[in-house]
């Protein structure tokens, strides 16, 4: 699902609400997290994940065209680890 499909759903769930601003609200959300991300807060939206900011340090790597080694600079990388409910949805349990 893109942003685009998200929007078109959010906006068929509420009809009373016009097409512009579900795209306002959905905008708005998205960027809320994004800005608490770069500021390094924890975004957590109970029953579906928390984002979190991870470091990933320095380190060598190698150029996969040549082969050559590389120096990969140290940087900060988005991260989600999913809610407990989202996991039951996705994987629910077998009791037949």
């Amino acid at each position: 699902m893109i942003k685009s499909e998200l929007v078109q759903a959010v906006a068929a769930r509420n009809p009373h609400l016009y097409h512009r601003d579900v795209e306002n609200i959905v905008n708005a959300v998205l960027d809320e997290i994004t800005d608490a991300l770069s500021q390094g807060t924890r975004v957590e939206l109970r029953g579906f994940g928390a984002f979190s900011v991870k470091n990933r340090p320095p380190r060598s790597g190698r150029n996969p065209r040549t082969g050559e080694p590389v120096f990969v600079e140290e940087k900060w990388v988005p991260f989600f680890k999913t809610g407990k409910e989202l996991r039951e949805r996705l994987n629910p349990d077998d009791k037949d």
